[in-house]
């Protein structure tokens, strides 16, 4: 398997002389197999000398896939400019998450409209064919590629690619669920003592793997500030890859602020952080033109996924009840869920939500974690104690980002959680998520 970078740029393509070295190009990345099936992660702008080189290398005809993490401007401004959809003979299936606003279609022929560019989508010659994916296992050209939702304030898809006996990773845009890492009195270091059951599933995903190429955007000083915007720091990936038993990771979506002295300090914060960790772990932040060959490794294991529901979370119209004694924030979440065409209930208090779900189930509770006489741990702990609530999932609204207080939420059965202050788009990506996954 051959992997290059195209971009490795994040937001925004940041050209000129302070980003020769590891580039200006906005996220793509090339994967082919021995196999020959070509895989192409993200369509920035690193799309465009991509497309330039399988026009100048390939005699025959050219059959790109396409999968595209979400399909924010920086994700895919580069297909316009993908010459090879220019040519009749050429394909293009082209991947991405199901639930995002618009279909894949409609959202790339949106910046193709004649007002921004003078040919639409509608009149490239090459035959385009559009997939939208959900987390789980997916056959792409013959590759087994599983899919898995990341945190990001859009819906988002990280992407595992198991082929020629090799297991390469791609998760650019994600942000951490949780300020904390790892879970009190467990010795870090080890999947199992990861605290958030979000970060403990994205280890889970990139485990074993031979590469991870992961959004490391930010230094952990910058991050705070940052936060809810949907991208790590470089400490948080090189901890969750040890711990996930990773041999190679490439930091990429170097922020358009950091100029080559900036991502070559991160760089070496980063190997240092690995070192410390004496995991073995290698680390380097991507550069456009990296080519690597990675060999069959015997020990590669495929993703077990969990079955995911056949039922598209598009097309159903799910009954979500919020439950916050706060007027303010129950009015905000209503609004938003409203917007995003649930179905909506809402209570004031535990013991009133606990009523209605009795009296009619709902897809999704979206709970408070501290209100006025019954909390949100005590209406968890309730839904986990019947039979018939056991499984319903339950997204914790909190400002608790203590460790102790996320593990008692998790210990209780909390599904996930989402920390105030948080964005609506992240709120709603979240949810979207929960409601794939049941």
């Amino acid at each position: 398997m051959k992997v290059r970078f195209w971009g490795t740029r994040g937001s925004i393509a940041t050209p000129g002389p302070g980003t020769t070295r590891f580039g200006g190009n906005t996220s793509c990345v090339e994967i082919t197999t021995n196999s020959g099936a070509l895989l192409i992660f993200d369509c920035g702008t690193g799309a465009h000398p991509l497309a330039a080189k399988l026009m100048a290398e390939n005699q025959g005809a050219i059959n790109a896939n396409i999968l595209l993490g979400h399909t924010h401007w920086d994700h895919i401004q580069g297909f316009p400019f993908f010459s090879p959809a220019f040519v009749k003979d050429n394909s293009a299936a082209i991947y991405g998450p199901e639930g995002s606003h618009g279909t894949l279609q409609k959202v790339l022929a949106g910046q193709m409209e004649f007002t921004y560019f003078p040919v639409e989508l509608a009149q490239l010659p090459a035959a385009i064919s559009y997939h939208d994916l959900t987390e789980g296992i997916h056959t792409i050209d013959g590759v087994r590629i599983a899919a898995q939702f990341l945190d990001h304030p859009a819906m988002t898809l990280g992407y595992r690619v198991e082929a020629d006996g090799v297991v390469v990773v791609y998760l650019v845009d994600h942000e951490p669920f949780s300020d904390e890492l790892w879970r009190a009195g467990t010795p870090p270091g080890h999947i199992e003592s990861i605290l958030h059951d979000g970060d403990r599933r994205h280890a889970h995903f990139m485990a074993n793997a031979d590469l991870v190429i992961h959004d490391a955007q930010y230094t952990p000083q910058e991050y705070p500030s940052k936060k809810t915007w949907g991208h790590s720091s470089y400490d948080y990936v090189v901890q969750i890859a040890s711990a996930a038993g990773v041999r190679k990771v490439a930091l990429t979506h170097h922020d358009p602020g950091h100029n080559d002295d900036f991502v070559a300090e991160i760089e070496a914060k980063a190997r240092a952080l690995a070192d410390q960790i004496s995991t073995g772990l290698e680390v380097f932040c991507a550069y456009e033109g990296c080519e690597m060959t990675l060999v069959p490794n015997a020990t590669a294991r495929p993703f077990v996924a969990p079955d995911p529901s056949q039922e598209s979370v598009s097309e159903r119209r799910f009954h979500v009840l919020v439950v916050d004694d706060y007027p303010a924030t129950l009015t905000l979440v209503t609004q938003a869920l409203e917007q995003e065409n649930y179905t909506v209930s809402s209570a004031t208090s535990g013991s009133q939500a606990l009523a209605m779900i009795e009296a009619l189930m709902p897809d999704l509770v979206v709970l408070d974690y501290k209100m006025r006489g019954m909390d949100g741990l005590a209406v968890t702990k309730a839904l986990r104690a019947r039979p018939e609530t056991q499984n319903l999932p339950v997204l914790m609204l909190t400002g608790m980002t203590d460790e102790p207080s996320t593990r008692a939420g998790f210990d209780a059965g909390v599904t996930d959680y989402v920390t105030k202050p948080f964005s609506i788009p992240q709120f709603t990506a979240r949810v979207r998520a929960c409601l794939a996954r049941t």
